[in-house]
C-alpha cells in the first residue's frame, strides 16, 4: 500500500468522527459513527472468552467496518433507513473498497460480503452487538431524547439479532431491556 492510498482512505474515514448518529450521549452530546463503531469493537473484544466457538479477530474487524459507508453517507436512523439506503450504503463501502490496493482489497470486500449474507455466527455477532450497542446508548441518554416511537423500539431492537447469534447476547439484550423498562418508569415521571 503506498502511502497515497493508505492516507487517502484514512481521510475518507476521519468522516466517520464528524458525521453524527440519531443517539446522544449521556451528557447529550450527538454520538459519532466512530464513537458507535469503537463501542461494538470494544464489546466484540470483551465478549471473546464468554463465546469461544467464533472468531473473535473476525468479529472485531467486522465491528470496525461495519459502518465505514456512512464516513460518506452519514447516518440515517433504523426507523428512517429503507432499503434502498441500505443498498446505496453498500454500493459505497464496496466503492471506497476499491480504492484499496491488493491484498486489502479483497480482504475487506470478502469481509463486507460475509456481513451483508448474516451466515456465519461471526456476522451474526457483528450485528447483534450493533444492535445491542444502540439500545445501551439509549438507556444512557437522557430520555429527553428520546423519540415517543422509541418506548417501544428500544425493547424490541436487536432480539431477532441477539436470538441468532448466541444465547450470551440474548442474555445481555434482555438485562438491557430491563434496564430501559425501568428508564422509562422512573425518568418518565
Amino acid at each position: 500500500m503506498t502511502e497515497q492510498e493508505f492516507f487517502a482512505f484514512i481521510h475518507t474515514a476521519e468522516n466517520l468522527k464528524n458525521n453524527t448518529r440519531h443517539s446522544v450521549t449521556s451528557t447529550g452530546r450527538p454520538e459519532s459513527v466512530a464513537e458507535h463503531s469503537w463501542r461494538v469493537s470494544l464489546m466484540a473484544l470483551l465478549l471473546e472468552e464468554e463465546i469461544p466457538d467464533a472468531d473473535f479477530n473476525k468479529v472485531i474487524r467486522m465491528c470496525i467496518l461495519h459502518d465505514l459507508g456512512e464516513a460518506i453517507t452519514g447516518d440515517i436512523p433504523s426507523f428512517l433507513k429503507t432499503e434502498a439506503d441500505s443498498a446505496h450504503e453498500d454500493r459505497v463501502v464496496f466503492r471506497l473498497m476499491d480504492t484499496l490496493p491488493q491484498p486489502q482489497r479483497e480482504k475487506c470486500k470478502a469481509l463486507f460480503q460475509e456481513m451483508l449474507a448474516l451466515e456465519t455466527k461471526e456476522a451474526k455477532i457483528y450485528k447483534a452487538l450493533d444492535k445491542l450497542e444502540a439500545v445501551i446508548q439509549h438507556n444512557e441518554a437522557p430520555l429527553s431524547s428520546w423519540l415517543p416511537l422509541e418506548y417501544e423500539l428500544n425493547q424490541t431492537y436487536g432480539r431477532k439479532e441477539a436470538e441468532e447469534a448466541d444465547t450470551v447476547l440474548m442474555r445481555l439484550r434482555l438485562a438491557e431491556v430491563e434496564r430501559t423498562k425501568k428508564k422509562i418508569k422512573t425518568e418518565h415521571l
